[in-house]
């Protein structure tokens, strides 16, 4: 029978676990605030920074152009949330990289893209749907540059709260699309480009997973399951590595770092490729003298290239798609700093103003916090929630990426690298799918396998979740009218507040 003394103690203890729930509960709530509170300080910063740059009286300028930059950063806060995870996914995926290691290189690589190579901002695709002649004057273009740039933030961090990776290319343009027709009527929008764009969003996936599949196969045929998979291994990739990923990084990077002449480019690009070819050559025979003529050891063989590709992906991202995260940004600063006829002419190419340093810093830094604080559940769901992910498979996507983005470039199709990246992911997955119902190792040897008529048996069998496939193009169909219903939105509401 217990006693006054005992039932003391047991309340004392009961009063102690409680304490100790609340104490855990508080700590995990400080954890969880602990990224947006980074993140808001940084949108606060750039705010402050912007601040310091003002040079002009006009009240509603400076309101602007301070609203502008912070939500900027928040722009640049959901690039970097959502769309770097295709870059590295893969890798995580495949366990070649840690989540933590895979987030910092890309952090490295995407800021060192942004800074060295990111100075181009003027959005061309955003100017040929929308050019400044086309709106009532310089006030009402900032507008819609910040309304689009607010509503297509608000779409990408929404998506990236479902888990979809979505295009931040076609977000910005539905940002545009949005205000520009608030602000101007349809027929201030260029809809021949508006269609160009739709089509690839359906080219650009299919190319994605046709050529992800194409080098998945030709992976297996000519390294996985040929005799000698150690020699295959030591011929095709320096190959891979050398010729498809500096030709990729050269040709969309290295007319911004200094203007070269295109025969002087491509020879470089060629030397480099050879450079690499004959570098790495010597790192896999090093690397292949120590291992055993099995799959397995395929895996430390296609562990740099993977990483090396993870991280050219990543600098060409912070290069390119920065523009996304402060092409309307560096628009308002331009139109506040020149005349508005001047800002007509830059966005048509003849005038060719210096963007500020601080401008291409909102948006390296913002891609790379962004990254680091929110990155983890997209690079979860593209690495690991679709399909299951070997070296291999993951070098072929990685590829396969960056070869459809290079082939594109040169025939000038304005394609997403969001979308060609997610769909060579679901094309080598479905490849795979389609191999293993259809052959059976036996002996060393693939061999068909025969059909099966037990629909459970069919289901088991499937390698890729059909339902972030439903998710993720939902997701895309949905976003340029998203983002362009949320801005104009927005613009009505700034020119009734402003009034």
């Amino acid at each position: 029978m217990l006693t006054n003394k005992d039932l003391k103690q047991q309340a004392l203890d009961k009063d102690l676990d409680r304490i100790g729930f609340v104490s855990d509960a508080a700590e995990a709530m400080g954890r969880r605030l602990v990224a947006p509170g980074v993140a808001l300080v940084f949108v606060v910063i750039c705010a402050a920074v912007a601040a310091t740059q003002i040079s002009f009286s006009a009240y509603s300028d400076t309101l602007i152009l301070i609203a502008a930059s912070a939500i900027g950063g928040y722009m640049a806060l959901n690039i970097g949330a959502n769309d770097v995870a295709n870059n590295v996914g893969p890798a995580v995926g495949a366990r070649v990289m840690s989540l933590t290691g895979a987030l910092l290189i890309a952090a490295i690589c995407e800021s060192a893209g942004a800074l060295l190579a990111g100075a181009d901002v003027v959005s061309t695709v955003s100017s040929s749907i929308l050019s400044p002649a086309d709106v009532r004057d310089n006030f009402q273009f900032m507008l819609v540059m910040l309304t689009a740039m607010a509503a297509s933030a608000l779409w990408i961090n929404f998506a990236t709260l479902i888990g979809a990776p979505v295009s931040t290319t076609h977000s910005i343009i539905g940002g545009v699309v949005g205000a520009g027709i608030a602000a101007s009527g349809f027929d201030a929008i260029n809809w021949t480009t508006i269609s160009t764009i739709a089509a690839t969003w359906v080219l650009s996936p299919f190319l994605g997973g046709a050529i992800g599949a194409a080098l998945m196969a030709f992976i297996n045929t000519r390294v996985v399951y040929s005799k000698d998979r150690l020699k295959a291994a030591r011929l095709w990739l320096p190959i891979l590595l050398g010729a498809v990923f500096t030709g990729y990084i050269l040709l969309k990077t290295s007319h911004r770092i200094v203007a070269l002449p295109d025969w002087l480019s491509s020879g470089i690009s060629l030397v480099v490729g050879l450079g690499v070819w004959w570098f790495y050559k010597g790192v896999v025979r090093v690397q292949a003298s120590s291992l055993e003529n099995t799959a397995r050891s395929l895996r430390n063989l296609f562990a740099i290239p993977l990483m090396v590709t993870a991280g050219l992906l990543s600098f060409a991202h912070g290069a390119n798609d920065v523009a996304n995260a402060i092409g309307p940004l560096a628009a308002i600063v331009l139109s506040q700093s020149n005349d508005f006829p001047d800002l007509v002419l830059w966005y048509m190419g003849s005038l060719n103003p210096e963007i500020p340093l601080w401008v291409s810093a909102v948006g390296a830094f913002g891609i790379s916090a962004g990254l680091l604080l929110f990155g983890r559940r997209l690079v979860t769901v593209v690495g690991k929630k679709i399909t299951k992910l070997s070296p291999v498979r993951a070098f072929c996507i990685t590829l396969a990426t960056a070869a459809t983005v290079l082939a594109a470039s040169g025939l000038g199709l304005p394609v997403s690298s969001t979308h060609i990246a997610v769909g060579a992911l679901f094309g080598v997955g479905f490849y795979r799918e389609w191999y293993r119902n259809r052959y059976v190792a036996e002996g060393g040897v693939m061999k068909p396998r025969k059909l099966m008529k037990n629909r459970e048996e069919r289901r088991r069998r499937l390698l890729v979740r059909r339902v972030n496939l439903v998710t993720i193009v939902a997701a895309w169909v949905v976003t340029v009218p998203a983002s362009a219903l949320l801005s104009a939105g927005l613009f009505r509401f700034l020119q009734l507040v402003l009034a």
